[in-house]
């Protein structure tokens, strides 16, 4: 989610890890959301009017697309399901406006509000696996899937932490910098959260203990390892990394259209007698999500980014 990257995009300005500061500009422009609702747009037509395309035969109705709410009631086995982030995040920027008007009337909110989100997150994931309980073990999949990992209201505690960090740094600068300080203490327990939240969620069954604690664990080793990237006392914030900048402009189109291509990928090795865990077929995979995904992005979003910039460039030259 951008919200959890806030830091790490002051750093790209800057042009740490070997980002180009234009992309960062660009990103942190209001009319990229338009560019990428226009990618929406044209990936949710490849799957409305080409039916035979789709991953999984049965898709959710398209109004839910376009207002955002496909994420309530989801489950998997159905088309396009991975836009349920896409409206958890619009969801996010709808309400986050009204808490941040709350927060300015009443500062205390700042402290309680946060606080209220991750303790309720946590009994409300609770509460909810208990009441979905497998027929064996654990807790139903099917249960988990419509009620914990699709739905807004179990999300909002790990985006708490993303949310905070960005706040720190604006507003709490004092806080900040001893934060980043500690960076070098953070890489090893923020590496332990992430594997034992993933370690939480093996197994031949879901268990309760995942269902409750995967999230923000996971939540809070990012959030971790986001410090000691932005950190100038780690060699991360230093390291060039050649061809960030385009990988960071094609990832919006590459996860919109990744299981897409995915399936025809499938097709192919089915059809071709190829194991699709072998080598080249995950090879081929990433080569065609990539390939397609800057198809994408050339066709729709950059065309429109540069119209953008040209009609931005008239109007600060007519200000002027």
């Amino acid at each position: 989610m951008p919200e959890t990257v806030t830091p790490l995009r002051s750093q790209t300005r800057r042009g740490a890890l070997g980002v180009d500061p234009r992309f960062q500009d660009r990103e942190r422009q209001p009319g990229l959301d338009l560019l990428r609702a226009l990618a929406i747009i044209v990936v949710l037509a490849i799957y409305i009017f080409l039916p035979s395309w789709r991953e999984y035969p049965e898709m959710y109705p398209s109004w839910k697309f376009l207002l955002s709410v496909q994420n309530i009631g989801l489950h998997g086995g159905t088309a396009f399901s991975h836009a349920w982030s896409l409206a958890v995040e619009d969801q996010f920027y709808l309400t986050l406006p009204l808490i941040l008007i709350l927060i300015s009337r009443w500062p205390r909110a700042a402290l309680i509000i946060p606080c209220v989100i991750v303790v309720g997150g946590i009994a409300l994931r609770a509460l909810l696996a208990y009441q979905n309980p497998a027929e064996d073990v654990g807790v139903s999949y099917r249960g988990f899937q419509t009620w914990i990992y699709y739905p807004t209201w179990t999300r909002l505690d790990p985006l708490v932490f993303g949310v905070a960090l960005a706040a720190i740094e604006k507003f709490r600068p004092q806080w900040w910098q001893p934060l980043i300080n500690y960076a070098p203490w953070l890489w090893l327990p923020g590496l332990a959260l992430i594997t034992y939240g993933l370690y939480l969620g093996e197994g031949e069954y879901l268990t309760v203990a995942a269902a409750i604690w995967q999230f923000p664990l996971i939540a809070l080793g990012m959030a971790a390892l986001l410090v000691c990237a932005v950190s100038p006392r780690l060699f991360f914030r230093r390291v060039k990394i050649p061809g960030a900048a385009f990988i960071a402009s094609i990832a919006y189109s590459a996860y919109l259209i990744q299981k897409l291509v995915i399936d025809f990928v499938a097709q192919f090795c089915t059809t071709h007698n190829i194991a699709p865990t072998s080598a080249p077929a995950l090879v081929s995979v990433e080569i065609c999500v990539y390939a397609v995904a800057t198809i994408l992005f050339l066709a729709v979003e950059r065309p429109f980014l540069q119209l953008r910039h040209r009609i931005a460039r008239r109007e600060q030259l007519s200000v002027q």
